[in-house]
């Protein structure tokens, strides 16, 4: 796992409107925590924090935090500098050009296990995909994994080059990196190869003609009449 080195400074000003100047000075307000302790407010330049998460490892780096400023709540205030292990736990994006708004980080211990998510990558065309026009459909994204920090993976790949069709790729079936396990359910499917999906043809529906009753013509007493003989004498 790659380690990146990042400069920031301790802010005071904590409210809304401090960090929105901040912003326009082109400096993104974020906050380091630790477990059991107060949360420290420090402020990084937009540039360089794009620029150290957007490395190979994304936002799974293990970021050397190097914070320096007075009122430091750690020891090293009395050296006005600290530095700290971190990695991001949460960025919040601005909706409407993604530019950073904040950024949380968790110090950790680099001899402590922890838990974060990896991507899963697909590599290769699956035989099934090819020779069949079977369709591949990916169903996990990201895997939480438990492992050392230095040996957290950058990815996980799967490779689909022997699927066919009908067959699956599970949790517990992926090759992972030594020290590093899966946390959750092992039958969970990662990705599939289904048959191509065939659309039906909707026969044409004649229309029928609507059928009327033939036209019943009675013959009146009239036309009986005249068919009778007339009588004698007449």
């Amino acid at each position: 796992m790659e380690n990146v080195e990042l400069k920031a400074a301790l802010r005071e000003d904590v409210g809304k409107g401090g960090c929105g100047q901040l912003r326009k000075k082109g400096y993104i307000p974020a906050v380091v925590y630790k477990q059991g302790k107060k949360g420290i407010n420090i402020q990084i330049d937009s540039k360089v924090l794009w620029g150290a998460l957007h490395t190979e490892a994304g936002v799974n780096a293990i970021i050397s935090l190097d914070i320096s400023g007075s009122g430091q709540p750690e020891k090293e205030a009395k050296r006005g500098r600290a530095k700290k292990n971190v990695i991001v736990t949460e960025v919040q994006l601005d909706p409407v050009d993604d530019s950073f708004l904040h950024v949380d980080f968790h110090e950790i211990s680099l001899k402590e296990k922890l838990k974060v998510k990896v991507p899963v990558t697909v590599k290769g065309e699956a035989v099934g995909v090819v020779e069949d026009s079977g369709v591949l459909t990916q169903t996990v994204w990201e895997l939480e994994v438990e492992c050392l920090p230095t040996e957290i993976p950058e990815h996980i790949e799967v490779h689909v080059e022997e699927l066919r069709i009908g067959d699956a790729v599970h949790v517990k079936e992926i090759d992972l990196p030594k020290d590093v396990e899966v946390v959750g359910d092992p039958e969970q499917v990662i990705l599939s190869v289904s048959p191509p999906h065939v659309e039906e043809e909707v026969e044409e529906e004649v229309p029928v003609e609507e059928m009327t009753d033939p036209e019943v013509i009675k013959k009146g007493k009239k036309e009986e009449e005249e068919g009778e003989a007339p009588p004698e004498g007449e």
